[in-house]
């Protein structure tokens, strides 16, 4: 199976077709149009008017078109999927995931629309945000709750508020969240994405907050604006070093397993197979193994 890279994902208020347009030139691995947080109440159906429109007529090149959906359970959840199903985007993102039932209960409205459009069975998957400790005390059942889940993203404002817990620059208050959501999301073979970085100006923290989600293990990261998707790309998109280190300690790899030999030196260093899956991660990151 291809691997889909989330390197960034960045979020276009739905409302506004200009922004959706011009993201749609920006070569981002991903775009959710947001019809939860960044639509105001009055503007919900002018939002899900434009985004079905943008999705209709918009050139997205290679870019996953992605919508954030309103809470699950809610008549303005119910209103997004009536007016977006057939607009056709690749997936929908489910804000404040907490209940599994009504996660599995989304997934089986949209394989009954995918059955009645003559669709591929799985065509729309799903993206959870974990934003609230109730999700995250439920993370193990939500990356269980249904097979088109492919990815569990970290919202650390909402978090951080449902637990009454205060926002630093450090972000130590966040931590353990973070890890909990990577650690979940590799055991369900899952990608990870970590929350936004909120200071638009600030393009060093921005690298350094990537540079250090991606050691952390997440896959990819949330942009608000098309000038950090560049930075946030370019954190989770292996280096040409990275990439030929990968490629030797796997050729070493195979030449000794050809030879019945298992742990092997390598670089002066003892090789077994934690080092050989990380190797193998690198590959699919930058696109080099499927």
């Amino acid at each position: 199976m291809s691997y889909n890279p989330r390197r960034a994902l960045l979020f276009m208020p739905a409302d506004d077709l200009h922004k959706i347009n011009k993201a749609a030139t920006l070569d981002v691995d991903c775009i959710i149009m947001d019809l939860e947080d960044g639509v105001a109440p009055d503007r919900k159906n002018a939002a899900r008017q434009t985004a079905a429109q943008a999705l209709q007529t918009l050139s997205f090149g290679r870019t996953e078109r992605l919508v954030r959906l309103n809470p699950l359970n809610t008549a303005e959840c119910e209103s997004d999927l009536r007016a977006l199903l057939p607009a056709m985007p690749d997936g929908f993102v489910v804000p404040k995931a907490e209940d599994t039932i009504a996660l599995s209960a989304l997934s089986a409205r949209l394989a009954t629309f995918e059955r009645e459009a003559e669709l591929p069975q799985g065509k729309f998957t799903l993206l959870a945000i974990i934003e609230t400790a109730r999700g995250l005390v439920a993370l193990r059942e939500i990356a269980a709750s249904t097979p088109r889940l492919s990815a569990l993203i970290f919202g650390a404002e909402d978090y951080t508020s449902s637990i009454g817990a205060q926002r630093t620059r450090n972000g130590m208050e966040v931590l353990y969240a973070r890890s909990a959501v990577v650690a979940h999301a590799a055991a369900a073979n899952l990608q990870a994405i970590d929350t936004l970085f909120t200071d638009l100006e600030d393009m060093e923290g921005l690298q350094a907050d990537a540079a250090f989600a991606r050691q952390l293990g997440f896959t990819g990261k949330l942009a608000i604006h098309p000038k950090q998707v560049p930075i946030i790309q370019a954190a989770f998109t292996p280096s040409e070093a990275e990439i030929a280190s990968a490629e030797r300690l796997l050729a070493a790899y195979k030449a000794n397993q050809a030879v019945g030999i298992g742990v092997f030196a390598y670089e002066g260093k003892m090789v077994d197979m934690p080092m050989i899956r990380a190797a193998q991660n690198v590959l699919r990151r930058a696109g080099r193994m499927l």
